[in-house]
């Protein structure tokens, strides 16, 4: 009896904190790791970074969403693929993406700061020719859109190779699974984790 209670008073603490470990992992945070290069220059291929699940999901927000289902395009999609992108219009935001690069959302100007006056103009407007464009998604000078109810418009911040809403429309809110945000020594902290336009 004696070394059934020893055996349990170091197996329960080796026991409960994997509960909790596996708690936190499945509902507040876990480690991701970017695969591609659709975020550089602000996240690289190979980076880890932390994902907040529980965290509120803003306009400029970087998110991971599981593409399954999302990107009908991409044959190589599987029930555990996920995308890293920036959060560009919430549900019910109007989006006008002019030809010159700027854009606006619901009449007010966005800087797009995080990424290069190129990206915010070719990079953007110029899409892939291996791609189709979102039947939903109109972008140039004297164009909108309006995002639906409980979707997102998600664009990557390497626009020039970037699959994301141009191509496969808007991202239910059902597949976001959080808020991605990176270390404080991170030279690149502000542009991810509380980028803000104004």
């Amino acid at each position: 009896m004696r070394t059934f209670k020893s055996i349990m008073s170091w197996v329960m603490p080796v026991v409960i904190g994997l509960v909790i470990a596996a708690l936190i992992k499945t509902f507040l945070f876990t480690p991701v790791k970017v695969d591609g290069s659709s975020m550089y220059p602000n996240l690289q291929s190979s980076e880890h970074v932390a994902l907040l699940k529980q965290a509120k999901i803003k306009r400029d927000s970087v998110v991971v969403f599981n593409a399954y289902g999302v990107d009908k395009q991409n044959e190589s999609i599987t029930k555990d693929t996920k995308y890293v992108k920036r959060v560009i219009g919430l549900p019910g935001d109007k989006i006008s993406y002019h030809s010159n690069g700027d854009l606006y959302v619901n009449g007010k100007f966005q800087s797009q700061s995080y990424i290069s006056k190129s990206q915010q103009q070719a990079g953007t407007l110029q899409l892939a020719q291996s791609l189709q464009p979102a039947k939903n998604v109109k972008l140039g000078t004297g164009k909108s859109f309006t995002v639906p109810k409980g979707k997102y418009f998600m664009l990557g911040d390497n626009r020039r190779d970037s699959n994301d809403s141009r191509y496969y429309g808007f991202v239910p809110r059902a597949k976001i699974i959080g808020v991605v945000k990176v270390a404080i020594w991170n030279s690149k902290r502000d542009i991810i984790n509380s980028f803000a336009t104004n």
